[in-house]
C-alpha cells in the first residue's frame, strides 16, 4: 500500500474513514480565539492551550449564545479533513466551563436579549388562577418532579399534569428543554401554564437555562410560564425571559395553586357572613314590615275615624230631614183632597183639611183665611 500512490481526494476519503473509525466524535477544551460569523450564519473559531491551536466549524445554531474570544468553552465535534479547507472540526455543541466563562457568557447573552426587550414587565403574562392542566419539564426521575408533584397533591389535588422528561443538565439539556416547549406551544390544546424546574446545582449544572436557545423558546411560549430552579445565588436568563420565577420546584407548587384546606376555610367564612348578612337583610325587612303594617293600621283608624265622624253628621242631618221628627217638635203637615198645603191661597173656606201631627191625624173645616203681612 506504501508503494500505491494517493490522489489527493483518495486521500482525503482516507484519512476521512480512519477518522470515523477511530475518532467519530471529541470533545476539546480550550480558550476561544479567533471567534467570528460569517453572513449571519456560519460560524468559525480556534480552540488554542500554551502549546497547540485546533480550528472549528459550524453554525450559529449551534451557539448557547454570543461568545467571545479568551472565553474558556467545551466544543464537541465530528473531525474532518475538508477538500478544500483541511482539517477542522465540525462542532455539534459548545458550552462555556469554569465559573468565570460561564458568567461571562451569560452578561453577554442577557445584554443582547434585554437590548431585544425579551425581560421587559410589560411582555409578563398573569398566571391562571387555577390551571386545570399543567405542562411540567423536567427530569421524571429527579427530587425536582417529586417535590412539584407532592405540593400540588398537598394543595390542590385533580389537576392534570402533562410531563415531557428531558436532561435539566448537560450538552443535551438545552436542545431537550427547547424542544419541550414548542412541543407543548404545537399542541392543538395547550397548557394553561408550562413549568421549567429543576433542583440547585453549579453554575455549569445550570447553564442550560442561560442557554439561548432555552431562553428564547421560554420567551416565545404561547402559554405563560414559571421557570424554578433551585438556586438562589444567581437568576439564570431563563427566569428573566418567563413570566414568573419561583425559587425552588416547591415554590412554582404553590404559586400555581391555592391551598385548599385554606379555601375550605374561606369557604366557610364567606357562608357565615353570607349568612349572617342574609340575617341582618331579613331582620330589616321584618322591621320595616312592621314600621309599614303601623303606619298602615294608623291611616286606617284615621280613615274610620273620618268616616265614622261622617256618618254621625248625616245622621244627625238625616234626623233633621226626617218629617216625623219635626212632627214630634209640634209641626203639622195640612192637606186638602190628599193635596198637601204649603200656602193660604191653596184652600178656601169650607174645605176639609186634614192635619198631620206625629201621634195622628186631625180632622177640620176651614172658617176663615188670612195671609201675613209682607215684611219688606
Amino acid at each position: 500500500m506504501h508503494d500505491t500512490p494517493l490522489t489527493p481526494t483518495e486521500f482525503v476519503a482516507l484519512f476521512n474513514q480512519t477518522l470515523e473509525t477511530a475518532w467519530p466524535v471529541v470533545v476539546i477544551e480550550g480558550e476561544l480565539s479567533d471567534f467570528r460569523i460569517s453572513k449571519n450564519r456560519w460560524v468559525y473559531f480556534d480552540l488554542k492551550d500554551e502549546e497547540s491551536s485546533v480550528r472549528f466549524f459550524g453554525t450559529v445554531y449551534n451557539l448557547p449564545g454570543p461568545l467571545e474570544d479568551g472565553l474558556t468553552v467545551r466544543v464537541v465535534g465530528v473531525p474532518r479533513l475538508h477538500q478544500r479547507f483541511g482539517f477542522t472540526i465540525n462542532v455539534q455543541s459548545i458550552i462555556p466551563v469554569g465559573e468565570g466563562a460561564l458568567k461571562k457568557a451569560a452578561e453577554l447573552l442577557r445584554r443582547k436579549l434585554e437590548a431585544e426587550g425579551l425581560f421587559a414587565l410589560q411582555r409578563k403574562r398573569a398566571l391562571p388562577p387555577v390551571p386545570e392542566t399543567i405542562g411540567l419539564i423536567t427530569a421524571g426521575a429527579s427530587a425536582a418532579y417529586s417535590d412539584f408533584i407532592k405540593i400540588i397533591k398537598e394543595r390542590w389535588s385533580g389537576l392534570e399534569i402533562q410531563l415531557i422528561d428531558v436532561y435539566v443538565q448537560g450538552e443535551q439539556a438545552p436542545t431537550q428543554i427547547a424542544v419541550a416547549l414548542e412541543t407543548f406551544n404545537r399542541r392543538a390544546k395547550i397548557p394553561d401554564v408550562l413549568v421549567i424546574t429543576r433542583g440547585g446545582g453549579s453554575l455549569d449544572d445550570l447553564a442550560a437555562f442561560n442557554d439561548e436557545r432555552v431562553v428564547r423558546a421560554v420567551a416565545a411560549s404561547r402559554a405563560p410560564t414559571i421557570v424554578a430552579i433551585g438556586h438562589e445565588v444567581d437568576v439564570s436568563l431563563a427566569e428573566l425571559a418567563a413570566d414568573m420565577r419561583a425559587s425552588t420546584p416547591s415554590n412554582a407548587a404553590t404559586l400555581l395553586t391555592p391551598d385548599k384546606n385554606q379555601e375550605l376555610k374561606n369557604n366557610q367564612q364567606v357562608q357565615a357572613d353570607l349568612a349572617k348578612r342574609l340575617n341582618t337583610i331579613y331582620e330589616d325587612i321584618v322591621a320595616y314590615a312592621a314600621r309599614s303594617l303601623e303606619s298602615i293600621m294608623n291611616t286606617i283608624q284615621r280613615l274610620l275615624i273620618n268616616e265614622e265622624s261622617r256618618l254621625d253628621s248625616a245622621r244627625r242631618l238625616a234626623e233633621l230631614l226626617n218629617p216625623q221628627a219635626a212632627l214630634k217638635r209640634g209641626y203639622a203637615i195640612l192637606t186638602v183632597a190628599s193635596r198637601q198645603v204649603m200656602r193660604v191661597g191653596q184652600v178656601k173656606v169650607g174645605d176639609e183639611l186634614a192635619a198631620r201631627v206625629s201621634d195622628g191625624t186631625i180632622q177640620s173645616v176651614v172658617r176663615s183665611l188670612s195671609k201675613n203681612a209682607k215684611t219688606k
